[in-house]
């Protein structure tokens, strides 16, 4: 059997659905610190899934959830309150703008 080496944080069911498909997955418990680092790195990954749909509803959905899942777990691991988040979100907005001018920075001089 060929092993496929992933390192990366995964769902808590992965390990039971790989067994189930006869395969021997390796794991270990993650200590505090490093699991917040493996979900700043898990968004990332989940960042680029999301690149990768190239807008397939079905498939930026999927991703987008995902990404939904981690912030809550950031909210719980690093001790944030969501309406503080949220709140921010809205301040930034106000101050910063949105998105919805589809405005794409080229350069600066």
């Amino acid at each position: 059997m060929t092993r496929v080496v992933y390192n990366k944080l995964v769902r808590d069911r992965i390990p039971e659905i790989i067994g189930k498909d006869g395969k021997k997955p390796k794991t270990r418990v993650l200590g505090e610190e490093e699991y917040r680092l493996e979900l700043l790195r898990k968004i990332v990954e989940e960042a680029e899934e999301v690149v990768k749909t190239e807008g397939n509803k079905e498939k930026i959905t999927k991703e987008i959830g995902d990404i939904l899942e981690l912030i809550d777990y950031f909210i719980k691991v690093f001790g944030l309150n969501r309406e503080e988040v949220e709140k921010t979100r809205r301040e930034r907005r106000e101050s910063r703008g949105g998105f919805d001018k589809k405005i794409f920075l080229e350069y600066v001089e």
